[in-house]
């Protein structure tokens, strides 16, 4: 699959309305799909135990998109595959009273992954420059107004670049996800949610004041995904009209990631073989014994 079509490359300006949100690229059907997806989870999930086991990368995969886009659908079934004990999954609403009392990346912080495992935010430290910035939300923050000025959106976008170098720097690998669906399709899954009594409770009054804002957040994402996709953190478009084809380019682009580290079962010493084989034979006798 070629991937590059939907990798934002470093100081690129983007307008999402240039990106299709329909395309299926070369897959030719939805089983096709589905059958190269499962043989995606089960690398993935040879590579999660590489990963933990090697203990030196964590893995954190970012999660943004409009309302009804399939963040929690794409993120349960292409990590249906992963050892839950090697991934930490975290879902952010509105910051709390203890969380506006610190900046907006301390509660990131403190959600990261560790060593040798995979984290997955479900929205992000992304929302304080997409939702804050749509509903002008940023004055209702405990910030002091001398540092509410017009450079403050492109201040956070150098922080966010700032703050991802240093994990990748660190040995944290951040890949980035924006769900790209079309209105007409949103439209369509809300309606579902209404019908369907068992997807009631996805919809709310709010989804619709959000939806009204759509251009608004269709031209913010356009320019956080611009300036914020850099080479070891980069942003990546995924045509999300069809959930089948998302969820495979998701899977296609974690996989090659981990594939491209320099991740390995730990090797014994010398020493600890030699060890392995006492306590082998100590097993053994123990066994004749019984």
């Amino acid at each position: 699959m070629e991937l590059s079509k939907y990798l934002i490359k470093p100081n690129k300006k983007i307008n999402l309305a240039d990106y299709s949100t329909d395309s299926s690229g070369k897959i030719k059907s939805k089983e096709q799909a589905l059958s190269l997806m499962e043989k995606n989870i089960k690398k993935m999930a040879k590579l999660q135990d590489k990963l933990y086991a090697d203990d030196r990368y964590a893995l954190l995969l970012i999660f943004q998109a409009m309302d009804a886009a399939g963040k929690d659908s794409a993120i349960k079934h292409v990590m249906s595959g992963l050892n839950p004990q090697g991934t930490q999954v975290y879902s952010f609403k509105q910051p709390s009273a203890e969380e506006l009392d610190h900046d907006y990346l301390w509660r990131i912080n403190k959600s990261l992954p560790e060593r040798g495992r995979i984290g997955i935010f479900n929205r992000s430290h992304y929302e304080e420059v997409l939702v804050i910035r749509v509903h002008d939300a940023v004055s209702k923050q405990k910030i002091h107004p001398s540092l509410i000025d017009e450079n403050i959106w492109k201040n956070r976008y150098r922080q966010i670049r700032d703050f991802e170098r240093y994990l990748f720097e660190n040995g944290t690998i951040t890949l980035k996800f924006f769900l790209h669906i079309s209105k007409e399709e949103q439209r369509n899954r809300f309606l579902k949610r209404i019908e369907d009594p068992t997807k009631n409770w996805k919809f709310s009054t709010s989804d619709l004041k959000e939806r009204a804002l759509w251009n608004d957040y269709q031209t913010v994402y356009s320019e956080a995904i611009s300036a914020t996709s850099t080479k070891d953190s980069p942003w990546y478009v995924i045509p999300s009209d069809k959930k089948w084809f998302s969820r495979l380019v998701i899977s296609e682009v974690i996989v090659k990631k981990l594939e491209s580290l320099d991740i390995s079962y730990p090797l014994l010493n010398d020493e600890q073989i030699k060890n392995l084989q006492l306590y082998k034979d100590k097993l053994m006798e123990d066994a004749s014994v019984e």
